[in-house]
């Protein structure tokens, strides 16, 4: 156990990954914390939970806009530079959400153009995100030998996945404790600490360049080959679906509030607790990595994770509801190591951040329109009907995906 641990850390001795990865940390906290404040505020202020949906859609137009698009300017970018920017960017909006949000603006504004504000900025995120999530995919592969991609994933993901939850966590603390205000002062300041960090890290070698002209052939080729690819193209398409109708989490500002009477600091818990399941499954998974059935696990996961939001669905108990999100974010923390891992090793060097746009342009953006999705069939069909409805949905797309993709059940690494 001792030297397989060794093994699985090795990653951490590449000075540039540790870099990459601290940097990563403090980023990820703040987009956790930002989406958590605003869907927070945004349900404060307007009382309605399908403004949070359209949170969801103002992210979702530009990442699914621009993706394919990233994707070839990726390819052809020293991806440490574009990191910085993307970072660098970012910061700006938190200062915009920083001055918005102060009181003697604030009280000037209507709800309907603080409503504005925030879909406005969170637009411009999208923007970012279109180019920065890719790229932290794709630069991975710079950082470490090629025989440490697997456990470079998945520290990855576990940081990414720490710094969720304290981002979820210690946003809805920060609110009780300090409000809205300061609480994005913070954010800002974990945002510039991210941008000093990752800029350490030094420049990076192209490994694509095709001519100006050969933008669309590209971006073509980039899809060509997850669309041939049937055990990607298959791990990326179970994700779309799942996440997408079983984004419930978009709907925990009311649940907590509405349903299971809670204030920020139990929200702010509600909102980690997939990510606290995550995080336990993916330290396991890192220490002690699955040898066989990757796949067929992969399916049971996300079908478990359908259960659960059923189960969240139909609690009005807290520690229950709690429970259930625990448990999904462990199953998700399954497909998240299994995804990430068949997106590390089965792509070219020279592609990453093609396919990684075209992987951000399934999930990523899956999650944003998932949220809409939430909002919209909340209104509709009722909040807790429409959280049933999702999970019973992401169990059926795990059947017609065991159904259409073989290769992906039988699927091993």
């Amino acid at each position: 156990m001792a030297l397989l641990s060794a093994t699985s850390l090795a990653p951490l001795k590449e000075k540039e990954y540790r870099l990459f990865i601290t940097g990563r940390f403090f980023y990820i906290m703040a987009l956790r914390m930002v989406g958590t404040i605003v869907a927070y505020k945004l349900y404060q202020i307007t009382r309605d939970t399908f403004s949070i949906g359209l949170v969801g859609l103002a992210e979702f137009v530009p990442v699914s806009t621009l993706a394919l698009y990233a994707g070839y300017h990726i390819d052809r970018s020293d991806k440490r530079k574009l990191l910085v920017q993307a970072m660098s960017s970012y910061a700006l909006c938190a200062l915009l959400l920083v001055l918005v949000t102060v009181p003697a603006l604030e009280s000037k504004l209507t709800v309907s153009q603080q409503s504005l504000c925030f879909y406005g900025i969170i637009f411009l995120t999208g923007i970012i995100r279109a180019f920065g999530g890719p790229t932290s995919h794709a630069i991975i592969s710079q950082l470490v030998p090629r025989s440490m991609l697997p456990f470079a994933a998945n520290i990855s993901s576990t940081t990414w996945l720490s710094a969720s939850i304290l981002g979820h966590a210690s946003a809805g603390f920060f609110i009780a404790g300090f409000g809205v205000n300061i609480t994005l002062m913070i954010v800002l300041g974990y945002v510039v600490v991210a941008t000093f960090i990752t800029s350490r890290i030094s420049s990076k070698p192209v490994l694509h360049n095709p001519a100006a002209g050969r933008v669309w052939a590209s971006v073509k080729e980039g899809l060509r080959y997850v669309v041939h690819n049937k055990i990607l193209l298959g791990a990326m398409s179970l994700d779309l679906f799942a996440v997408l109708f079983g984004g419930a989490v978009a709907l925990i500002p009311e649940f907590a509030e509405r349903i299971l009477q809670v204030g920020p600091v139990g929200f702010g818990w509600l909102n980690a607790a997939i990510d606290i399941g995550s995080i336990t499954s993916i330290i396991l998974m890192t220490l002690s990595p699955m040898k066989r059935q990757q796949g067929r696990k992969l399916l049971w996961a996300v079908a478990g994770f359908g259960a659960c939001i059923i189960g969240f669905g139909l609690s009005n108990v807290y520690w229950i509801s709690f429970a259930c999100l625990v448990v999904a974010g462990m199953l998700d923390g399954i497909s998240v190591v299994v995804r990430g891992t068949i997106l590390q090793l089965t792509t070219p060097d020279e592609m990453r951040g093609r396919v990684g746009s075209v992987n951000s342009l399934f999930i990523n953006s899956s999650n944003e329109l998932g949220q809409f999705e939430s909002g919209f069939v909340a209104r509709a069909m009722g909040t807790v009907p429409s959280v049933i409805f999702g999970g019973c949905m992401t169990i059926l797309v795990v059947i017609v995906t065991a159904w259409k993709a073989p290769g992906l059940r039988k699927f091993e690494y």
